[in-house]
């Protein structure tokens, strides 16, 4: 009897054990179930939360010039998108180059999806960053990094330098025109040899002196260099320098302050730099090559976001695109033949009539073809 009592005992312990142990391996299903489900919203959030940043060359956000151009186009990518500074897109100000490297790892390490590099002076430093994160997207503006996940932005500034050089050309009354660069280097150069080409197609007796100051940051010197090009009859000056043409236009508006009755002129370069020659009631900037980096950088930012990255790819923006083009903001000063001699050339160059030089070497046989 007491061995029956202590049976059944036995059995329904062990039942109850099998339903408990049922039980708990449900609740556990579910929980996992739970776990997962939330692992998946998770990274369907994480997809649709992209995020962009760059890094400044040496002029800053504030150049009036490329990197300002740049940090626009990025404004207005995160405005597009309701994103704010800080907080889905943001830049890294160099004030060195010895800051390029520590700036981009920083936006990496702050998990930013894309990162753009403003400027050529940065292809080192993006190679090595694009070869330690293979997993972060990069853009370099001006230059080529040949890395699967680095897309680089190009732009056909000879062409927009050629059709202000014909501008230059048409506007001198002294036949004396010069161009004041940046650092010497292949792009800027290109910059050069597209503007002595547009003069010299138009006059080929027209001098053009070129001088370097060897920085983009350098305001000082520009206003040096344009002094010394002003007070030798030079009249109008095409600078491709960043913040160092700041120095340009400020010498450029000193002259006409003190000697209203003479004329003398800027070209600017990368945005329509028609507020930077304003004095009084006058203005110093004749026109400027704008070379649309707000354009580009939205752009890639936007198919980078919807999945189109174009990782090592090379992408040429030019005339055909309005990418590159000519500021007519100072009507007065681009008067009706001179818009009419840089529409004609624009023709001739996106129909392929006219190739135009990119390096020192293509321009001395484009000049000697004249």
């Amino acid at each position: 009897m007491k061995n029956r009592k202590f049976l059944l005992l036995f059995a329904l312990l062990l039942s109850l054990g099998m339903v408990l142990a049922a039980c708990g391996n449900s609740g556990d299903e579910s929980s996992n179930e739970k776990e997962n489900s939330g692992d998946d919203a998770s990274g369907e959030e994480a997809s649709s939360d992209f995020s962009a940043a760059m890094v400044t060359d040496v002029g800053g956000v504030d150049d009036k010039s490329f990197n300002q151009s740049a940090w626009e186009g990025l404004q207005a990518w995160g405005e597009e998108h309701s994103l704010t500074k800080g907080n889905g897109f943001d830049y890294a100000q160099s004030d060195d180059k010895s800051q390029y490297m520590p700036n981009l790892t920083r936006l990496v390490k702050q998990k930013y999806n894309l990162i753009f590099g403003i400027g050529f002076k940065l292809k080192e430093d993006i190679t090595k960053v694009a070869k330690q994160y293979p997993d972060t997207h990069f853009a370099i503006v001006d230059d080529v990094v040949e890395q699967p996940n680095v897309a680089s932005i190009t732009f056909k500034e000879h062409q927009g330098s050629f059709l202000v050089g014909v501008a230059a050309a048409k506007k001198t009354q002294s036949n004396k025109v010069g161009f004041v660069g940046g650092v010497d280097s292949p792009l800027i150069n290109k910059f050069e040899a597209g503007f002595r080409a547009g003069v010299k197609s138009v006059n080929p007796d027209i001098e053009v002196e070129v001088q370097y100051a060897e920085s983009f940051g350098a305001a000082d010197k520009g206003k040096l260099i344009a002094s010394n090009m002003y007070n030798n009859g030079i009249d109008v000056i095409y600078h491709a320098s960043g913040a160092t043409g700041n120095g340009v236009f400020a010498q450029a508006k000193d002259i006409k302050q003190n000697n209203p009755d003479k004329d003398v002129w800027v070209i600017g370069v990368d945005r329509d730099q028609y507020e930077e020659g304003q004095i009084d009631d006058y203005n110093v900037t004749l026109t400027s090559m704008v070379k649309r980096v707000d354009i580009a950088v939205q752009d890639l930012a936007n198919k980078s976001m919807n999945g189109e990255f174009p990782g090592g790819e090379v992408l040429e923006y030019g005339l055909e695109d309005d990418a590159v083009s000519v500021a007519m903001t100072n009507e007065e000063a681009m008067t009706d033949d001179i818009v009419k001699a840089v529409e004609e050339w624009k023709e001739k160059i996106v129909n392929g009539e006219v190739e135009v030089p990119k390096t020192r070497d293509e321009l001395k046989a484009f000049i000697e073809a004249l």
